[in-house]
């Protein structure tokens, strides 16, 4: 069987997701090969067949690449596309192959349209040519599924994307929050997050000022304070470093890491503010380390945490540093959740899982 997984350009989850699938289906003796820009594929070493997306290299060379694209399309057996740009390319090279059999269209949702009108117009747009021309959508969440179904898919599927493998732990409590200056005796809070929209990092910001003033009021005797790291990077780096600054907050922006697991595991709580989630992979590391967490109630989050999270409403600053506050102040509750993690983790779908999956809707 011959697949062509078409993706995006993608700085984080998605493409790392897609390296690892077409790793796994590649030793299920599937030929896989990945169609992304150049600069996804050198960062993520993935096999490359060079794709400009529309307009980007004009539009005589566009024209050229979405040919030779639709010839790789006509010599697979499945065209398996990831995001709705990617799956509408997908659906209009197959479905105006000239002759010859077509391959099966197969096109992963990841994330719900979030953004001004314009992005959700066009994402409208897309959404219906990917509902009505693929053979089969998958949806990382639940309402992506429902969107889909409502949009008139032919199949529609919850994609398991498996957990993440854990890396070993290097560092002590104590030696991460030594090496962020974290005051002796300060709640230490951690979110994993790019840092974009879709993240609802106003709400943690807005958040942290609210926990930072009801801790220095004495409130909880047991925290003389706050550190809320927020590890990531993305487009609004400039703009919260700014509001951070401007309003004194106790949040601090370290940038990509390369030690998530020791930030999971040394934190009080670890915080989710995001305004849409698919299946957060950092909230699944986070849970299989035993990490106390505060999640919105958004999208997959809840088929994600069953039980393993406790959950707080969207673009509420003033209900999640409430249960943030209560959480802090109640030992036996936080490491109950730690320990509802732990267990939840252990149901979260492998990698054989996911390939099963796809085995089954690539051969119908």
């Amino acid at each position: 069987m011959k697949v062509a997984m078409v993706l995006g350009r993608s700085t984080g989850g998605i493409a790392r997701h897609v390296a690892e699938l077409s790793a796994d289906l590649q030793e299920h003796g599937v030929d896989v090969l990945v169609v992304t820009d150049p600069l996804t594929a050198r960062r993520f070493d993935l096999l490359l067949v060079r794709l400009w997306w529309p307009g980007s290299g004009g539009w005589t060379r566009t024209l050229h690449d979405f040919r030779r694209f639709r010839h790789l399309a006509s010599t697979s057996d499945v065209v398996h596309a990831h995001g709705l740009r990617a799956g509408a390319l997908g659906v209009f090279a197959v479905r105006t192959i000239p002759r010859g059999r077509c391959p099966r269209v197969v096109v992963t949702l990841h994330n719900a349209p979030v953004g001004g009108r314009s992005l959700r117009t066009l994402s409208a747009a897309l959404e219906r040519v990917v509902a009505r021309g693929s053979d089969v959508v998958l949806g990382v969440s639940g309402d992506l599924v429902d969107r889909a179904e409502a949009l008139g898919s032919n199949r529609t599927l919850r994609a398991l994307v498996p957990a993440p493998v854990l890396l070993p732990i290097r560092h002590t409590n104590a030696q991460v929050r030594e090496a962020l200056n974290v005051q002796e005796g300060a709640a230490f809070l951690v979110t994993v997050a790019r840092l974009a929209p879709q993240k609802g990092l106003d709400t943690l910001c807005d958040t942290s000022l609210l926990v930072k003033e009801r801790l220095e009021a004495g409130e909880l005797p047991e925290f003389g304070g706050l550190t809320w790291v927020l590890a990531g990077d993305g487009p609004l780096e400039n703009y919260l470093a700014g509001r951070i600054e401007a309003e004194g907050l106790p949040v601090v922006l370290l940038g990509r890491r390369d030690d998530v697991p020791d930030l999971l595991a040394a934190a009080d709580l670890v915080v989710s503010t995001a305004v849409w989630e698919g299946q957060p992979i950092w909230l699944q590391e986070a849970m299989a380390l035993g990490a106390a967490i505060v999640a919105t109630d958004v999208g997959g989050t809840r088929e994600v945490t069953a039980g393993g999270a406790s959950l707080v409403p969207a673009g509420d600053p003033e209900y999640i540093s409430g249960r943030i506050v209560d959480l802090l102040g109640d030992r036996p509750c936080r490491q109950a959740l730690r320990e509802a993690a732990r267990e939840r983790a252990k149901e979260l779908p492998t990698r054989a899982d996911v390939v099963a999956q796809l085995m089954d809707v690539y051969t119908g």
